[in-house]
């Protein structure tokens, strides 16, 4: 088999190794690839294409016949154009739960940092200001504690309930708004329409999949239902975010905080609104950057392979 990865550097930039492909045939890799044309000189006649944000268009797909199997490195697929795929009998197969624990995890350092600002008060330190202080302890940010406070959680797969664990554990209450209500949900928190949510919840946490119904859903409306002085949370999908009503909510205060590792477009661009926020933590999709989870991406992106190759194709999205 011919195999050609798109964009390796984003799986892996150097820390991991991407040997355990050659196991299955000749394998190409691109540390990136940005355009159309890019592209399709690139896949060729390869049969089994890897990526992880660069597009699959009908264009693409039309241009290169020889694709029989795509993998996309990631647990969103998005950027293939699945249904022009599946016309041509081309399985597209995502990861679905690689950064479970990593997502998870991240999240939570995001809440943490926003209570605390521990980094703030680091470089406060080694700046001198500790030792140059009257009394033995000092802060200039407000602090919080996360018991009792409420979180509600958009999208209660997975990782939303791995949140609401970590949460619970802190003493928080969980309530949650999910398309499906998972019965191991209920042992974690409850269930309430999208209304409610907005108005107990001292802190929201988006962990939802992004789909046109959805998009902008977090916008001056849904933000006028919230209490003064809310946290936003995202690590999810940035178009779920109108972001210059998130930046307009956080001049005013009546968001106090929020942090994203996700933006509208990524990379960044220089005019999104969120840069010049107040009280905003931005991060550069990052949350699912632990090697352990790229590893586990790493293997199921090989299961996949060789499940497709053995005539049992696994974890199809198409």
């Amino acid at each position: 088999m011919k195999i050609v990865i798109l964009d390796g550097y984003a799986l892996n930039p150097g820390d991991m190794s991407y040997d355990c492909i050659r196991e299955f045939g000749e394998v190409t890799i691109y540390q990136r690839t940005d355009t159309d044309a890019e592209t399709i000189a690139r896949i060729g006649d390869s049969e089994i294409v890897l990526l992880n944000k660069v597009p699959i268009t009908e264009a693409v797909l039309a241009a290169c016949p020889n694709i029989k199997l795509i993998c996309v490195q990631a647990t969103g697929y998005n950027v293939v154009d699945c249904d022009a795929a599946r016309k041509r009998g081309i399985p597209v197969c995502n990861v679905p739960t690689y950064g479970t624990a990593a997502v998870a995890q991240f999240t939570m350092a995001m809440l943490l940092e926003i209570c605390h600002r521990i980094g703030h008060h680091d470089a406060l330190v080694h700046r001198g200001d500790w030792c140059r202080c009257d009394t033995f302890c000092f802060w200039d940010t407000p602090q919080m504690e996360l018991a009792g406070k409420t979180l509600g959680i958009i999208g209660f797969g997975r990782i939303g309930q791995t949140v609401g664990r970590l949460a619970k554990a802190f003493g928080m209450n969980v309530i949650a708004h999910s398309r499906t209500k998972y019965p191991e949900g209920w042992e974690i928190g409850e269930y309430v329409d999208l209304d409610t949510l907005y108005a107990r919840s001292n802190v929201i946490s988006l962990h939802c999949p992004l789909f046109p119904e959805n998009a902008k859903m977090i916008n001056t409306e849904s933000i006028e239902k919230m209490k003064d002085g809310v946290i936003l949370l995202n690590t999810a999908r940035g178009g779920l975010l109108d972001e210059q009503a998130v930046a307009d909510a956080l001049a005013s205060r009546k968001i106090r905080c929020a942090a994203v590792d996700v933006v509208s477009q990524e990379p960044m661009l220089d005019t999104n609104p969120l840069l010049t926020a107040p009280n905003c933590i931005i991060t550069p999709h990052m949350a699912w950057a632990p090697i352990e989870s790229r590893q586990r991406l790493l293997d199921c992106v090989v299961d996949n392979i060789r499940a497709f190759l053995n005539g049992t194709p696994q974890n199809v999205v198409n």
